[in-house]
Formats: C-alpha cells, sequence, structure tokens
C-alpha cells in the first residue's frame, strides 16, 4: 500500500547534475546525485532524466544507450586482446627461455667468428618461446570468448515502457538490462533484481532486500513519497552510506525485491550507479585464489626451487669435469628449460574451455571457468526439493474446514488471499488461483476489494491480505504454515461456531496436519479476521495478525520426479552425497526422500538449528540429510557448516531465498527459469532443473581437472628424472651428456606431443570419486616415478659406451671422440621414453590393454616419436651434432622400451597400493 511519510523540512541544496553522462562518477559524487532526487516533486525528477511517467520512446533509449553505453558495472571479463596477447608472455617459466636466448646468442653468435656462428639454438629457443606463448593466448582468448558466449546464454532482463513513434500509449517490454538507460520507467515485482538506480513513483507493499551492499537479512520497505520525503531521508547524509541507503523512495542496483510490486524511473545506470561506485573498487582488487590456483602455483615454484638448487651444481659438475665453462653454462640453461612446464598455462585454458563447453552442450552453463573444477571436486549436493525431487507442478488436493470435511467456503477464502497478493506468486498461490478458476465465479468472492498486505517472509511463514466488501467492511484473510499461522490464531471456526482454540483443539489440528503430511500432503492452515469500524485502517503491520480465527486447511500434492531416483542413486555412485535443505515442513520432505530412494535419517529443523553454536552444528551437519523449515541464512550456515568439515559444497536453489547460500557454496547452481538474484548469484546455471543433468556436470569436471593433473605429473616427473640422468652423465662422462640444443629440440618435440592433452579421456574409476587438490601428491609423484626413467637412461649411456663404439672412440681419439654417437643414441631413447610415460602415466590401469588414450594423443605421440627417431638420420642431423646410428640401435631400442614400461608398471603398483590412489 503506498505510504505517504511526513512532509520534508529541510535538505541542502546540491547544484543540479546531468543523469546522461558517458564519465563515472566517485562514490561521493554518485551518493549526492541520488540523495537529490529523494523526495522531490516527481515531475521534477522527470525533467532532471528527461522521461515522463509514459516513458520513453525508443528512439530516444537507444540513442541515451549510443551516449551513455551499456547499463554494466565493472566486473571481470577479459582484457583487450591485444593486451592478452601482452600477457601471454609474461610468464616466469618464459623469461627463463628469454634468458638462455641471450645467453646463447652471446655464446653461438656474439662470440664467434663469422664462419662459426650457429643461429639454431636460438631459433628454437625463439620457436619455444613463441609456441607457448602464442598457444597460451589462442586457448586464454577462446576460453574468454567461450565464457561470454555461455554468460550470453543467460541474461536478466527488465520491464520497462516504451513509446513507439507513432503511438502515445506505452507498451511493456522486456529488455536486456544492459539496454537500461536513464529515464527509463521500470515495472518491479517480487523476485526481480533491481536494474539500476531507481526513484520510486508508485509502490505497493515493496520490500527490499539490501543484504548486498548492507549485509542486513531483513528485508526493508520501500515507498514512493508522492513528492514527500519521510524525516529520515529528509535528514540523510549523502556522504554516509548508512543514511543513503536508507532513503525511502530509492532503490539501488543490485538489491532485489522480496515483495510487492512497484513502478519507478531510472535515475543512474553502469558506473553511476552506487553499486557501480563500490563494483569499481571490488574489480580493483586482486581476485581471491582458487585451491586450484594455488595448487598450480605451488607446484611451479616447487619446479623453480627445484631448477634454483639443480642448475648451479649441474653447471659446475660440467665445469670442473669439462674445463669450459661457457659451454657448461649453456647446457647448465638448457637444463633449467628442460624442468619448464612451458605449456602449463595453455593445457590449463584449454581444459576449462573445452569442459565449460562440453557442460553446455549438456545444458550446463558456465558463468566462471573455474568453477568447472569446483564442480568436480563436489562431493556434498544440497538442494531443495520442490522442483528437484518433485515435479514443479503442485495441485490443490482438497480444502477442508478444521474437522476435515470438504468446505468450499475455504477455497474463497483461500483464492481472496492468492488472488490479491502483489508478491511473487509461489507454487501454491498458482494451484489455488487454477483450482478457483476450474470451479468458476461459485469459488471466488468478487465483491472484496484489496487494501494491503502484509507479505510472506520466511521469518513469519504466512501471508496475510486485507479486503474490503461493498458495505466497506474490512477482512484479514492470512494463510500459512501450520505452526506459525496457529501462534497467532486464538479461535476455531465450523460452520457459524466460533470456539477458543485452546491447548486440546490446538493438539488436535496439529495431529490431523501430521496426518497430512505424512500422506505426502503439504498443509496450509487458512485464517481470517473481521476487523471492527473502529480498529479499520488503510496500512496494516505484521504486528496486527493476531487474534484470527483458524477455518480450515489447504493440503497441497507435488508427486515426485520419476528421474530423481536414479538420478540420486548416480550421485551417490560418484561420490557425492545429497542433502535437501528445505522451508517445507519435514514430515512432507522425509516422506518425498523415502520416495525417490534418499535415506532422510532423523531431520534437524529451523528452530533447533537456531539454538546451536557453530561447533554443535559442525557436528550435526555430518550425519544429517534432510533441513526442513530453514529460513534463508539457516541455509547459508548449514553450506559453511559443511565446509567447515572439509567437504567441497555445491547448493542449487532458484529463489530468493536461496541467494546467501548460492554465494556461500563453492559452487552454486540455479536454474535459467529462478529468480533473477539466483541466477546473478550463481556460478552455474542450469538450463534444464534436472539431478540427471548435475551427474553429467559432475563428470565432466573431474574429467576436466584430470586431464589438468596428468600434465603435471607427467611433466614433473619426466623432467626430474631427466635432471637426474643428466646429473649421473656429467660426472661420469668425459664430455657433456648432451648438447644444449638437444635439450631444446627434445623438449620442443615433447611440449608439441602434450597439446593434445585436453582432448584425452579419464579412466572411469578416476570419475567415480570427487577429486580435490593435493599438491604434496604431485611431489611425491615426481620423486617416485622421476627416478624409473634415469634408470634406463643409464643403460643408454652403457649402451652406446660399449655396444655402438662411444667409449673405443673417445680412446681412439677419432672424429669427435664418439660424442655425437652418444648424443644420438641418448636423443632417441630420452625422447621416446619421455613421450612414452605420458601413456604409462596417464593412467592407473595397464596401458594399451586396459586403458587406451584418445586418438589425438595417440596420433601426437606416435609423431612425435617418429620425428625423434628420424633426426639423427635426416638431413639436419650434421648441422645439430647427430649421426646416423647402426639399425641395430632400434632393437636394443624396443628392449630398453619395454623394460622401462615393465618397471614403470611395477613402481606404479607399488605406489597405489601404499598410498591409495593415483593421480
Amino acid at each position: 500500500m503506498t505510504q505517504t511519510p511526513p512532509h520534508k523540512t529541510s535538505k541542502p541544496k546540491q547544484k543540479q547534475k546531468g543523469f546522461v553522462s558517458t564519465s563515472s562518477a566517485s562514490e561521493e559524487e554518485i551518493s549526492m546525485r541520488v540523495a537529490e532526487e529523494s523526495g522531490k516533486p516527481f515531475q521534477s525528477t522527470f525533467n532532471s532524466t528527461k522521461s515522463s511517467p509514459l516513458g520513453l520512446f525508443a528512439h530516444e533509449a537507444a540513442e541515451r544507450l549510443r551516449r551513455s553505453g551499456p547499463n554494466e558495472v565493472a566486473h571481470d571479463k577479459a582484457p583487450h586482446v591485444l593486451v592478452q596477447l601482452f600477457l601471454a608472455f609474461k610468464n616466469h617459466f618464459v623469461i627463463v627461455l628469454l634468458v638462455l636466448a641471450c645467453v646463447s646468442f652471446i655464446t653461438d653468435v656474439y662470440l664467434e667468428e663469422p664462419d662459426d656462428r650457429s643461429y639454431t639454438g636460438i631459433i628454437i629457443l625463439v620457436t619455444m618461446v613463441l609456441l607457448s606463448s602464442f598457444l597460451r593466448f589462442y586457448q586464454e582468448y577462446r576460453s574468454n570468448q567461450a565464457a561470454e558466449r555461455l554468460k550470453s546464454m543467460v541474461r536478466n532482463t527488465a520491464t520497462v515502457l516504451r513509446r513507439t513513434n507513432d503511438a502515445a500509449k506505452p507498451e511493456r517490454r522486456e529488455v536486456p538490462m544492459q539496454e537500461l538507460v536513464v529515464g527509463d520507467v521500470v515495472s518491479l515485482q517480487a523476485g526481480d533484481m533491481i536494474p539500476a538506480d531507481i526513484r520510486l513513483f508508485a509502490s505497493r507493499d515493496l520490500f527490499i532486500s539490501q543484504a548486498i551492499l548492507t549485509g542486513e537479512a531483513l528485508p526493508v520497505e520501500k515507498y514512493d513519497t508522492l513528492g514527500a520525503v519521510s524525516q529520515k531521508s529528509a535528514n540523510a547524509d549523502p556522504d554516509s552510506k548508512a543514511d543513503l541507503l536508507d532513503l525511502s523512495d530509492i532503490c539501488f542496483m543490485g538489491t532485489n525485491v522480496v515483495s510487492g510490486t512497484a513502478t519507478a524511473v531510472v535515475v543512474a545506470t553502469g558506473a553511476n550507479t552506487y553499486f557501480g561506485s563500490l563494483a569499481k573498487n571490488v574489480v580493483s582488487h586482486k581476485r581471491v585464489e582458487t585451491s586450484f590456483d594455488r595448487g598450480v602455483s605451488s607446484v611451479s615454484w616447487l619446479l623453480i626451487r627445484f631448477m634454483l638448487v639443480m642448475v648451479p651444481v649441474v653447471f659446475m659438475i660440467n665445469g670442473l669435469t669439462k674445463g669450459d665453462w661457457m659451454s657448461a653454462l649453456t647446457f647448465a640453461l638448457a637444463v633449467a628449460v628442460g624442468l619448464t612446464p612451458e605449456m602449463l598455462p595453455m593445457i590449463v585454458s584449454a581444459n576449462l574451455a573445452k569442459g565449460a563447453m562440453a557442460m553446455a552442450r549438456r545444458k550446463v552453463v558456465v558463468k566462471r571457468l573455474n568453477s568447472v573444477l569446483n564442480f568436480g571436486a563436489m562431493d556434498v549436493l544440497c538442494t531443495d526439493k520442490t522442483g528437484t525431487l518433485t515435479q514443479d507442478k503442485i495441485i490443490l488436493e482438497r480444502h477442508l474446514d478444521i474437522s476435515g470435511k470438504e468446505d468450499k467456503n475455504i477455497l474463497q477464502l483461500a483464492w481472496l488471499n492468492s488472488f490479491h497478493q502483489s508478491g511473487q506468486k509461489n507454487l501454491m498461490d498458482i494451484a489455488v488461483v487454477s483450482h478457483a478458476d476450474e470451479r468458476g465465479p461459485a469459488a471466488k468472492l468478487l465483491q472484496y476489494s484489496k487494501i494491503d498486505e502484509m507479505p510472506f517472509d520466511f521469518i513469519r511463514r504466512r501471508l496475510s491480505v486485507i479486503v474490503e466488501d461493498q458495505n466497506g467492511a474490512q477482512l484479514m484473510v492470512s494463510k500459512g504454515a501450520v505452526e506459525e499461522m496457529l501462534a497467532v490464531c486464538t479461535h476455531t471456526q465450523e460452520g457459524n461456531v466460533v470456539q477458543p482454540l485452546d491447548e486440546k483443539a490446538r493438539t488436535e489440528l496439529l495431529e490431523k496436519s501430521r496426518e497430512y503430511n505424512e500422506e505426502g500432503y503439504r498443509v496450509l492452515v487458512v485464517a481470517t479476521r473481521q476487523i471492527d469500524a473502529a480498529d479499520a485502517k488503510a496500512q496494516y503491520k505484521t504486528s496486527d495478525e493476531e487474534k484470527l480465527v483458524v477455518r480450515g486447511f489447504l493440503t497441497f500434492f507435488d508427486p515426485p520426479k520419476d528421474s530423481a531416483a536414479p538420478a540420486i542413486r548416480a550421485l551417490q555412485d560418484y561420490g557425492v552425497a545429497v542433502k535437501v535443505l528445505t522451508g517445507d515442513n519435514a514430515i512432507v520432505t522425509l516422506k518425498v526422500c523415502r520416495d525417490v530412494g534418499l535415506d532422510p535419517g532423523v531431520p534437524l529443523v529451523g528452530p533447533e538449528i537456531e539454538a546451536m553454536d557453530d561447533e554443535r552444528l559442525n557436528d550435526a551437519v555430518k550425519y544429517t540429510t534432510v533441513f526442513a523449515k530453514l529460513t534463508p541464512l539457516q541455509k547459508s550456515r548449514v553450506v559453511k557448516a559443511l565446509q567447515a568439515n572439509g567437504h567441497t559444497v555445491g547448493f542449487l536453489g532458484d529463489g530468493i531465498n536461496d541467494a546467501p547460500a548460492l554465494r556461500d557454496a563453492d559452487v552454486g547452481i540455479s536454474v535459467d527459469s529462478g529468480a533473477d538474484i539466483a541466477k546473478e548469484t550463481a556460478d552455474i546455471i542450469l538450463l534444464e532443473k534436472s539431478l540427471m543433468v548435475l551427474e553429467e556436470g559432475v563428470v565432466k569436471g573431474r574429467e576436466t581437472f584430470g586431464n589438468i593433473l596428468k600434465y603435471l605429473n607427467m611433466t614433473a616427473s619426466s623432467n626430474f628424472g631427466n635432471v637426474f640422468s643428466v646429473l649421473v652423465a656429467s660426472a661420469w662422462l668425459p664430455w657433456e651428456p648432451m648438447l644444449a640444443v638437444h635439450l631444446l629440440i627434445q623438449n620442443l618435440i615433447y611440449d608439441i606431443s602434450q597439446m593434445m592433452l585436453p582432448w584425452d579421456k579419464m579412466d572411469e574409476d578416476f570419475l567415480k570419486k570427487p577429486r580435490k587438490w593435493e599438491a604434496n601428491n604431485i611431489r611425491r609423484f615426481m620423486l617416485w616415478l622421476g627416478p624409473t626413467s634415469s634408470v634406463f637412461d643409464m643403460t643408454t649411456y652403457v649402451l652406446m659406451w660399449t655396444v655402438f663404439g662411444a667409449g673405443a672412440a673417445y680412446y681412439a681419439g677419432t672424429g669427435d671422440g664418439g660424442q655425437s654417437i652418444m648424443h644420438s643414441g641418448w636423443f632417441i631413447e630420452g625422447l621416446v621414453s619421455q613421450t612414452l610415460v605420458v601413456h604409462m602415466l596417464r593412467t592407473r590401469k595397464i596401458p594399451f590393454i586396459q586403458s587406451t588414450a584418445t586418438l589425438p594423443v595417440l596420433l601426437s605421440t606416435s609423431i612425435a616419436i617418429a620425428i625423434g627417431c628420424y633426426l639423427p638420420f635426416s638431413p639436419l642431423a650434421a648441422s645439430i651434432g647427430f649421426i646416423p646410428l647402426d639399425k641395430s640401435y632400434f632393437l636394443w631400442l624396443i628392449a630398453t622400451m619395454v623394460g622401462y614400461m615393465v618397471l614403470t608398471q611395477i613402481v606404479k603398483t607399488i605406489y597405489i597400493r601404499r598410498y591409495g590412489q593415483w593421480f
């Protein structure tokens, strides 16, 4: 109901500012600008915004949008494409490569005679830098584009009045929020987000949640001021955030409508809104790292620390034993390159983009790419009941008096309540109105008109409307949850007989309600109160909900979904526990849970949670499956308690009351048909409200996570093994075991073969359990599996020294003393073993027999092996220090690789038995 506060007494004059400026203002300027509009005559606001109550013409709105830009606040978004390209080169691994390129230029070009200059090392290093950086840029650019495309699939809209050139009468249009401009007239109802900073000029029972700005859970009432302003608004200090948010006729962008309706004019958009000024500060701060970000960083720094230790050791050993310190430096830096996972950023970006697009094909829209990984790590899913476990099609089954007899009067009263309420009509209101429509005019008391209402909230759990008949007699009609309704009732009525609601009658009503619940029905109580003429008024408060008379019951049925039971089993098979968090009655929820095969156990209800401290709640949630009669903040507390116990928690919700829990969950999940605030808060949007869709998303998230872990584990272990082999060879061989250029070529070929890893598949047993980041496991993996390849590197040293004549040539002093023989043989063996490790370590099973990689990975690794084996026989061989080997070498190579795979499988089996996991 429209309210008229006391007239404005005084307000400091401020210089009028325009509202269509394209430049953003400071928070203080915005505060003054918004405060100036509060309490002014409506026409003054329309004049300053160059608008009218009929809204803008379409061409005016288009021109303003062109001048002021989209109605968007600062948010995390991809930088310009050139900035992205620059950032792709801003990487400590790339810096290592560039330093090595500079050293190579000095040693191989600058200090050499013209005839002895070699550009091979520089070319390879520059190629590695360009390959790594451009691939990273390409994948991250694709990821950003994919994220924007996915976000565009879920668009929040606003209802505006727009006029065409040839029609003065405005039309209601749904337009994207980004297209709102100053002067637009918007219509609001429960569930809507406030799309910009607005001035109300018509409202009815409007309650706004400002939690996003104030942190306060309870909604506040807002109302138009009819040209006047409340005393609180009049004395508001525009520099004070608290006072500004108390302005009664101003609603701020980002807040949301809890109940009621309103019409308002937009006075500020985008960065010029109060929320926009705050968002700039938020976005300017570095985003909090996820556990995965921290994990990748920890592995990167582990390899860098390892590099800082190993590179000086390799440098000293080679310098002391070979006497050529410049060559030793070049070789040591090449070893540093060997420890560098250049492809890590590209692999991560490619996996996330591929995972998000794959989930989109399964009707799961990912708003934030990193949430793909949280989806895979999720081990507890908290979900509501209605529409997820049930069909979301509530039917009004019966309308009964207090003795349980069918009574048309109860339907008529329920229709009055549901039809006249101005908030967001929930499924039960829709069911009541639909049922009355089927019964015809006899089910409707059309002689009544609405006076006021007390909208539903999640504390009172009831909704009251006050109506007036043609004679001016007022009637309060309330409906709501049984216990909350009985708390404000003092009498019962059956027919024309009214009796006090004593303890016996209260117990009988509760027992009857319980019986209906056990049959699977949701139950609401309908109560009324005749308002005496002396007590009649135009505006009512929740404190007026007293001395009501219980008239009867409404029973609703929401049948379980056929797909709910198999979906729950599927999630449980994948290690995801399903918990139900609902505001509904515990008994009804227990029955639905049993119907869909979910063991509900003993439920925990809202009042019990309210009485618990955090420590007790943390313990209670371990053993509880059903949480009933919850308020929005209690849902959030349950989520936080589960997180405190070490769980990765997903929350599926679509209502206004779900927003706090969606924000606090590790991965917030909503549906495309949900309330604006729910969709805005969620990380992931389902285009279908189905648990089966969730199960597919969980699997894809784990697959994405697994492919990233593969690269990290393979790269860390193989690089560690290579450096270990280099240390041994440097101490034993009379020359460097491999030239720096050979290490670079080997690393380049291996890196190219890894580009297909995002297209690999994961074993089914990996997907069956939730996966979390464990940096210690990668360190342990590296120390166990790395030296395995070193065993066969050393056998290759011995083989090339003895069988293929490298040692004899050295002692005879012929040619280059056998150095080329050793380099050629170890280059092939090192590359083949390093590439084969992809197949050995990608699975805990026996490769090629129990688990085979996808075709892209098979092709990329096969091509890498073929190139490595061909190089010593190619026309380039002599220029890079290789010579063709005897064909019998490949028989020894096959025997070496068979031995390597057998030993790796043995070590792998021991590792799994000891630690109980692979990745």
